[in-house]
């Protein structure tokens, strides 16, 4: 974020430096519809009227987008219901389809018209390629046997949900271990810690989750949410309930299914989604 020197022998003693950070032009190629999908979610809280965090919206505008659709959904997905799906367009330049041994690439934005001159991809469809990705499309998303419902969610009493009954129970084989957070594309929990060598120091964001104990720890040492229950409670409600109270467009997932496949305790957000909507 910045760097500064504690050197009092230095004319640049205490005098905090913005790192000199070039936004070189990049590119992300083979990022699935789901991930893409989540920049519309994540930019929601970086990138906003009251607030515009320039490390973010920096790095985003410099990146093209490549994706790739997804003819073989894990059993886990459950994009479709959760305003995704394997060959959804939001979020990307161009959308990489496999046609056989090659691709067609659908061009989405005008990054994407660049990208496709620079790659030297020729710009002529073939025959009967729209018919045949609206038909692979839909041979995708009928792979999709999982769903989730939140319909019912967005008008429950918000408190009403926080001092559910199943909390504790839900979040018994929890082990905070955080895996959850870190495969999640929507997930944007940071730490800002400085790192000192010598009198040099820079000020930087890691990545951080809200399952971990640390992560609401006061200065006084009191912990708003020093329970285990309390911590999962907060990663659902806010990806369920809160974001939907706040911004009024729809959860804060989108079905990729990763969290489901990596628990190492097999906590299901599906479940717990099911439970919150009942």
């Amino acid at each position: 974020m910045f760097s500064y020197t504690t050197d009092t022998n230095s004319e640049d003693c205490n005098i905090i430096k913005p790192i000199n950070k070039k936004n070189v032009k990049q590119a992300i190629l083979g990022i699935r519809p789901c991930d893409s999908a989540s920049f519309g979610i994540v930019e929601k809280n970086f990138d906003t009227e009251e607030y515009k965090d320039p490390f973010w919206i920096n790095s985003y505008k410099a990146t093209t987008f490549i994706g790739l659709a997804c003819d073989n959904p894990d059993s886990t997905c459950f994009c479709t219901t959760a305003n995704s799906g394997p060959f959804d367009e939001k979020g990307l330049d161009i959308l990489l389809i496999t046609s056989g041994d090659s691709f067609i690439g659908k061009i989405l934005t005008e990054k994407g018209e660049e990208a496709a001159k620079i790659a030297g991809w020729t710009t002529e469809a073939p025959a009967n390629s729209v018919s045949a990705i609206e038909k692979q499309k839909k041979e995708a998303e009928s792979k999709i046997s999982s769903s989730i419902s939140t319909d019912k969610i967005k008008n429950k009493d918000t408190l009403e949900l926080y001092n559910a009954s199943f909390w504790e129970e839900e979040a018994f084989a929890c082990i905070n271990c955080g895996t959850c957070a870190y495969v999640c594309p929507t997930c944007w929990c940071f730490d800002i810690q400085d790192e000192i060598s010598d009198k040099k120091g820079i000020r930087m964001r890691n990545w951080d989750s809200c399952m971990f104990p640390l992560f609401t720890l006061h200065g006084s040492g009191h912990n708003p949410r020093d329970l285990k229950y309390q911590r999962v409670r907060q990663r659902f409600m806010h990806k369920l309930k809160y974001y939907q109270d706040k911004y009024k467009s729809g959860i804060q997932c989108v079905g990729c299914g990763r969290c489901i496949r990596l628990c190492p305790v097999n906590i299901d957000i599906r479940s717990i989604c099911d439970i919150m909507n009942s």
